[in-house]
C-alpha cells in the first residue's frame, strides 16, 4: 500500500471516529470478515478518507446532506445511524427535521 493510500485510511478513520464515534467504528472493525475487511477499508478511504475530509462543506452540513440522501433511498438503519451521529456533526433536530420534510 502506497503512502497516499495509507494517510487517506488514517485521515478517514479519524473523520470515521468523530462522526460515528469510536464504540461504532471499533466494533465494525472487530467484526469484520475476510469477506468485508476490503469493503469496510474502501468506505474508510472513500467516503471518509476522501469525501467527508474535503473542507467545502462543515461535518453539519455533509451530516443533513447524508441524512437525505439516505431517506429518499430507503436506507432506514443508515439514516437510524446518522441521526445518532448529529451528535458528533453540529446538525440540529431543526436540521433533521428539514431534510427529511424536504426528501
Amino acid at each position: 500500500m502506497d503512502d497516499v493510500t495509507k494517510n487517506r485510511y488514517r485521515s478517514g478513520l479519524e473523520v470515521r471516529r468523530s462522526v460515528l464515534g469510536d464504540p461504532h467504528v471499533d466494533r465494525a472493525e472487530d467484526t469484520a470478515t475476510d469477506f468485508d475487511r476490503p469493503f469496510q477499508r474502501l468506505i474508510t478511504e472513500a467516503a471518509w478518507g476522501t469525501v467527508w475530509a474535503r473542507p467545502n462543506w462543515s461535518k453539519r452540513e455533509r451530516s443533513i446532506v447524508t441524512l437525505a440522501l439516505l431517506a429518499a433511498l430507503g436506507h432506514d438503519d443508515e439514516v437510524a445511524m446518522h441521526v445518532r451521529a448529529t451528535a458528533n456533526t453540529g446538525a440540529t433536530r431543526d436540521d433533521i427535521c428539514e431534510a427529511f420534510l424536504h426528501v
